[in-house]
């Protein structure tokens, strides 16, 4: 009975999760609609290429042109390119092989002993990536159709080779992919984490905290990096975007905006680290364990407002970067600027609490070094060209 009451309530959080794609899809651009659309082009194409095989080219095997297709819209022209030329090539050896086989040992039994296993060796070279599979499947189709002559052969080919051209095409002058808005989008991502968890930081400062906080904070300032490695995998995503796009206009706004993309992602990474010593420094300090020192009422007090000031900072250094304000450089400059007056403060405060013994000097000079960094860090504004 628990075991059923499990079982339904994932297919209603299925159910939910899937409504919830449908409307983010139906409303607005996004994720789910990219998905939407890419779906629909490989049905479109998958038609046509049954159209051209069947209809128009009366080939003898119409089903290999859209059994191409369907794999071949990608989420980027040049993959579309690339996994075509990897298809074909499997097709290529599994087809030619099966045929000779067959035709030499003349027993569709024997010719599969023998090819299955070379084949599916084949379908693991890299150079093939993940359409090496092909291969296997290609020579199953020659040796249980009944049909193993060479014009067969050749006719296997030439519909492969019509789905791969059709699939290509379809994706790269319908709607084809550049991925900027999901770039900006894992990059804003990062701005945000980060710029909330410095005001979570600065706000758990000014109040009553403990070692339990200073360990949330550091897990929320760990997991920064996570959201920064998905970010760099859609820099490069959208890069590869524009690789063979015929889509002049959306590829040249995602190679304009390419540059500040990846020095705000740097700039960012380097920050965390930065913030991640930060809270490792307030996770041993307040750890009642060590016998370290905690900082004083005045020093948080200060520290407090740095950190607010870092992440308004880091606010207006997302504004610049992921979208077209163009007073946005005068405020980050006049940010940055209220970052190093705070870290000026908290320098002259820091420099007369190091007296306390070494103790007391290592925790402050570890909240002074990382202020520091942090501040330092800020001045690397990202390219000019960004609006």
């Amino acid at each position: 009975m628990v075991r059923r009451l499990h079982v339904t309530e994932a297919v209603r959080q299925e159910a939910r999760s899937t409504g919830r794609a449908v409307r983010l899809a139906w409303t607005g651009p996004g994720r789910e609609r990219d998905l939407a659309l890419l779906s629909l082009k490989a049905a479109l194409a998958g038609l046509i290429a049954w159209m051209i095989a069947g209809l128009l080219l009366q080939a003898p095997l119409p089903f290999i042109a859209p059994w191409v297709v369907v794999v071949l819209v990608r989420s980027t022209v040049y993959q579309s390119v690339a996994q075509a030329l990897q298809q074909l090539g499997a097709i290529a050896g599994g087809t030619v092989l099966a045929t000779a086989d067959g035709a030499t040992l003349g027993s569709a039994t024997a010719a599969m002993a023998v090819v299955l296993p070379v084949t599916l060796l084949l379908g693991n070279w890299p150079r093939l990536g993940d359409q090496g599979i092909y291969g296997a499947t290609a020579a199953l189709f020659v040796l249980t159709s009944g049909d193993m002559s060479v014009d067969a052969a050749t006719a296997r080919l030439l519909e492969s080779l019509l789905g791969a051209a059709v699939g290509v095409g379809v994706n790269m002058l319908v709607l084809p992919p550049v991925h900027l808005r999901s770039t900006r989008t894992a990059v804003r991502a990062v701005i945000d984490e980060a710029s909330q968890t410095l005001t979570a930081v600065a706000e758990g400062l000014s109040g009553s905290w403990g070692h339990r906080e200073a360990r949330d904070w550091d897990e929320r300032a760990r997991r920064l990096f996570s959201l920064i490695g998905q970010a760099r995998s859609a820099l490069d995503r959208g890069r590869e975007s524009t690789w063979l796009n015929p889509d002049r206009r959306n590829r040249a706004e995602l190679r304009r905006r390419h540059g500040s993309f990846t020095h705000t992602v740097h700039v960012l990474e380097q920050l965390s680290d930065y913030l991640s010593d930060l809270t490792r420094t307030l996770v041993e300090a307040s750890d009642d364990r060590t016998g370290r020192p905690r900082p004083e009422e005045g020093v948080t007090a200060l520290y407090t407002r740095f950190l607010h000031d870092v992440a308004a900072a880091v606010e207006t250094y997302g504004e610049l970067v992921t979208g077209d304000d163009r007073s946005a450089r005068l405020r980050l400059r006049r940010a940055v600027d209220e970052v190093h007056a705070a870290q000026r403060r908290l320098r002259e405060l820091l420099a007369t609490k190091g007296t306390g013994g070494p103790e007391w000097l290592a925790l402050y000079g570890s909240l002074l070094v990382d202020a520091r960094r942090v501040a330092e860090q800020l001045l690397e504004e990202p390219p000019g060209d960004t609006s």
